[in-house]
């Protein structure tokens, strides 16, 4: 059986009421749209349930839908269920029927499900459902889903369903003729009532309040989702040390066995899920913060608020909240894009996405500003923030008019009656997502881990525990390569600084600890790994980010720097060797050469999280593709940078490395276009041809 209804109608809640914990959720066959679908027993029989995408009316032409439902068409023009259960919200009871009569004509046995029945009558409306009956000729239902009342006489009705012999309507007008008359007849307003949603708008939508209220509900929803999360990120850290690395270790170490499958299993696969542990808090958080906002009715009012603004970078309304979020980390400003309907809009979302500067960048750019900008480093911080920003636009506005063009078109914004959702309710999909992100996009970011950690502990010589040293594979690699960043500042004897970069890609935090081990003179001392003590800091954790979550007030998005008063002072408050803080004053040359690899940290590829949260979203071809976009604009930014503000000191040569940064930029901006025609998803080809004006 398949749920079907107009969007916000109540479908998802009535599966979930339906299901209980019997869901599973993927994606469809060839597509990224998500599938969920689950189970029920009744009467010893179980029945599968299929909860479509929301539409409206089954015959709009493809130019004029989005690929949710196109795919929710072409399922039920192919009669691919036994059964459909068409939910229909009794408060707006005359939208809902137009589907309905739809559906009835398809010859497939069809039960009508009226929900929100409690809102209904707290509004005073009443609905005759045997009315509705008689004149659809197809069973009717009353369920008021969040109260579990009329649930049992759904599954009876879907057990004896039979097709509706409704007389077929020809046309439109034909449908909207009689679908009036019947709700005249069955539905009834006995008296006035107060339209709480009406009166609510009223305020949220005024012209003069509503961006205020919406900012305000952006800080809300922004501490709630970043800096609660964060309370419980060591937590997770170290319990995942203790469970899948160091735990591991501990008893492979036992038995004897050899090192190199010890730094697989343990650094390898159990760091990569260690990474992945870390991100649970935050990302799940802001599925409840979003969960939450959805549930209530003001994610509308969001994207209807914004809409117009987002419309000129060529994203809609809702793409600004995953986007803001961003700030904070960018894997739940990624898996939050996958709310927008069209795929279209996703992909652009997901491209700008990683360059929203997320808190991990900040610790690298708090120690560069402790080193070389003491007293503006806030002021650093900031360009770089808004650098960003602008280079998600541009990234938006180029792959919008070269790759992926959408219509400019504005579709209409439905904005549903407010609820007071319930807890199971926002649990329950809170779980459903947060799963997704686990066992699908984890895979990806254990595999890149993997790899990543082998060569780091993996010495030229073949020995291992070489982690962050001179001799490993990654250092070597880095040493190689780092003659390809001199345009940028980055000398051979500042080797350490490429090693970062690469570090980098695990998580942009790891760059500072990657630069103190390898700038400062290594030492023997060994630390053996306490459990007790590392379980009790653990649990210590929780309070004590709790106590420090006052902090995070006035400063929500992280970005105030401190001006440190000396070198030890510096050292200390990033918690790094002083050598560390010298050996980066005079390998990098001055502020310009800081800045210039602050700007390459800002802007090259995204941590292993997120190219596996991309991944997941939209499919291995737009995880590469963002990926080699990011990197292509890093470098030749950063190249910019650094030549521009040596053009006093070495003009000529400065000139002739913009002029060939320059041509190099253009021709990769050219291999990545025509790539992404060539080798794009068949669906995202489709959506061009389909949308295109």
């Amino acid at each position: 059986m398949a749920l079907v209804g107009n969007p916000n109608s109540g479908k998802s809640t009535l599966f979930n009421e339906l299901t209980k914990s019997h869901q599973k959720i993927g994606n469809w066959s060839g597509v990224t749209v998500e599938k969920k679908s689950g189970w029920f027993n009744f009467e010893g029989k179980r029945h599968e349930v299929i909860d479509l995408p929301g539409l409206y009316d089954i015959n709009l032409s493809d130019s004029n839908i989005g690929e949710d439902e196109r795919l929710v068409r072409k399922f039920l023009t192919e009669h691919d269920a036994d059964v459909y259960v068409n939910v229909v919200d009794c408060n707006s009871i005359q939208r809902g029927l137009f589907l309905t009569t739809q559906l009835l004509e398809l010859g497939v046995p069809t039960v009508v499900v009226l929900t929100m029945m409690d809102v209904a009558r707290r509004n005073k409306v009443q609905v005759d459902s045997s009315l509705l009956s008689e004149r659809l000729r197809c069973p009717v239902v009353e369920v008021a889903a969040k109260k579990s009342q009329g649930l049992d006489e759904l599954r009876s009705a879907i057990s004896e369903a039979t097709a509706s012999d409704l007389e077929k309507l020809d046309s439109d007008d034909m449908r909207y003729k009689f679908v009036d008359e019947v709700a005249l007849e069955a539905q009834e307003q006995t008296q006035r009532a107060p339209n709480f949603t009406k009166l609510i708008d009223k305020v949220v939508l005024n012209r003069v309040l509503a961006f205020p209220i919406f900012l305000a509900v952006m800080y809300l929803m922004f501490f709630f989702a970043i800096n609660l999360g964060s309370v419980f990120i060591d937590f997770f850290d170290l319990v995942g040390a203790i469970l899948f690395v160091e735990g591991p270790s501990f008893l492979l170490s036992r038995i004897n066995t050899p090192e190199w499958l010890t730094a697989l299993i343990c650094h390898g696969i159990g760091g990569g899920v260690q990474l992945v542990a870390t991100f649970i808090p935050v990302i799940g958080t802001l599925f409840l913060a979003m969960t939450l906002l959805e549930d209530s009715g003001y994610m509308s009012r969001i994207a209807f608020i914004l809409d117009k603004p987002m419309k000129r970078i060529g994203v809609p309304g809702e793409a600004f909240v995953p986007l803001i979020v961003g700030f904070g980390c960018n894997v739940p400003s990624v898996m939050g894009v996958r709310n927008l309907k069209s795929r279209p809009d996703r992909i652009l979302a997901t491209i700008m996405a990683p360059f929203m500067s997320c808190g991990a960048r900040l610790t690298v750019y708090a120690l560069f500003a402790a080193a070389f900008f003491p007293t503006n480093g806030q002021n650093v911080v900031f360009a770089l923030y808004l650098l960003g920003v602008l280079v998600a636009v541009g990234s938006a506005w180029c792959v919008r008019k070269y790759l992926v063009p959408t219509t400019s078109q504005s579709f209409s914004h439905e904005l549903p009656t407010y609820h007071l959702p319930t807890v199971r309710g926002i649990f329950t999909h809170t779980w459903h997502r947060l799963k997704g992100f686990v066992l699908r996009a984890g895979k990806a970011i254990v595999l890149v881990v993997v790899v990543l950690n082998m060569a780091s502990t993996i010495g030229t010589d073949g020995s291992m525990g070489n982690d962050n040293k001179e001799n490993s594979i990654l250092s070597s690699f880095g040493r190689l390569i780092t003659p390809a960043f001199h345009p940028m500042g980055v000398e051979k004897d500042n080797w350490p600084a490429t090693v970062g970069i690469f570090t980098g890609m695990f998580a942009k935090e790891v760059v500072v600890g990657t630069l103190d081990t390898l700038y400062s003179p290594p030492t023997n001392t060994v630390e053996e790994f306490d459990f007790g003590e590392t379980l009790g800091e653990a649990v210590t954790s929780i309070p004590q980010n709790f106590m420090a979550l006052s902090e995070s007030v006035a400063d929500p998005l992280g970005i105030a720097v401190e001006a440190e008063d000396s070198v030890e002072e510096a050292a200390s408050s990033h918690q790094v060797e002083i050598n560390t803080v010298q050996a980066m004053q005079s390998l990098f040359n001055g502020q310009l050469g800081a800045f210039s690899y602050l700007v390459f940290i800002l802007l090259y590829m995204p941590c292993v999280a997120t190219i596996g949260a991309i991944y997941k979203e939209l499919g291995s071809f737009w995880a590469s593709f963002s990926t080699v976009w990011s990197v292509v604009i890093a470098y030749s930014a950063a190249v910019m940078c650094y030549q521009i503000g040596m053009l006093g000191t070495t003009p000529i040569q400065s000139l002739i490395t913009l002029g060939l940064t320059v041509l190099l930029a253009a021709s990769a901006f050219a291999f990545l276009i025509f790539w992404g025609r060539k080798q794009a998803p068949e669906e995202d080809r489709l959506i061009q041809v389909a949308q295109v004006p």
